[in-house]
């Protein structure tokens, strides 16, 4: 089997636990305006990468180990479950290797419906050892705005993932004018208070990093003359969704107290 793969990374240290191979895979159906690997979108056709097995990027792997020994391997795109059965491959004979395994993913293409996929998504969290699950937006009307889809199935991924006790960290870029709103925010915070497996939360500030592969690319940049942001708005943001976080746990705890005394 072979997968579509944009490009590789050595060392990477903001994509997972440690330093890590990280693996960028070509093909995603999102079209976030903030997006800075839009030349990570097509599949098919000439933009579509390099075509590689899974024992050529282990053997990448193996090649720089010595580097890995608190990390592994971190599988992001574009939108690595767009090739759900290659990823599955890689991540089982990653993990036959004794290499930890993290999955970068936006969740768009859960679907809890489709009994045939879902066969297949529990077949790549058996090897999978960390899900870095990226939460666009919480309100449905603007993560429409923002990604172009629904948040609907994305949302279900996380519960998905909290039933199966699949340990997660969520990221969230804070973006002004869509996703730096208080109220927003705070709603993020209750909703993760109703899973029981996330390890960590990350906030990113947005940043127009990307703008030059846009331009290179011959495509208008969607947040033209937006400012980039801060490190400490992204602080804030997330010190504002942990405390809604905190409230929401322990009217959560209160209740199932409640219910184990009657």
């Amino acid at each position: 089997m072979v997968g579509y793969i944009h490009s590789t990374e050595t060392l990477g240290t903001v994509d997972g636990p440690g330093r890590r191979y990280v693996v960028f895979f070509q093909g995603c159906p999102m079209r976030c305006l903030y997006c800075h690997n839009p030349d990570t979108w097509a599949i098919g056709g000439p933009n579509s990468g390099r075509q590689m097995t899974a024992e050529e990027l282990l053997a990448e792997y193996d090649s720089g180990k010595e580097f890995y020994t608190n990390g592994g391997i971190t599988c992001t795109g574009g939108e690595p479950m767009f090739q759900i059965d290659f990823l599955t491959e890689l991540f089982m004979k990653a993990r036959a290797k004794g290499i930890h395994t993290c999955l970068d993913t936006s969740g768009i293409t859960f679907n809890r419906a489709n009994t045939a996929y879902l066969k297949k998504v529990d077949e790549l969290l058996k090897y999978t050892s960390l899900v870095m699950l990226d939460i666009k937006e919480i309100d449905n009307d603007m993560h429409i705005k923002l990604t172009g889809h629904p948040n609907t199935n994305i949302l279900d991924f996380a519960r998905y993932l909290s039933e199966k006790e699949v340990p997660v960290w969520i990221r969230h870029v804070i973006v002004q004018g869509y996703t730096q709103d208080k109220e927003e925010q705070a709603r993020l915070g209750e909703f993760l208070a109703t899973l029981h497996n996330v390890k960590a939360l990350d906030c990113l500030p947005y940043h127009t990093m990307g703008k030059n592969k846009y331009d290179n690319m011959g495509i208008k940049y969607p947040l033209e003359g937006l400012p980039a942001l801060t490190d400490n708005d992204a602080i804030e943001a997330r010190n504002n969704i942990i405390a809604a976080w905190k409230v929401k746990k322990a009217e959560l705890n209160a209740l199932e107290a409640a219910n184990k005394q009657e």
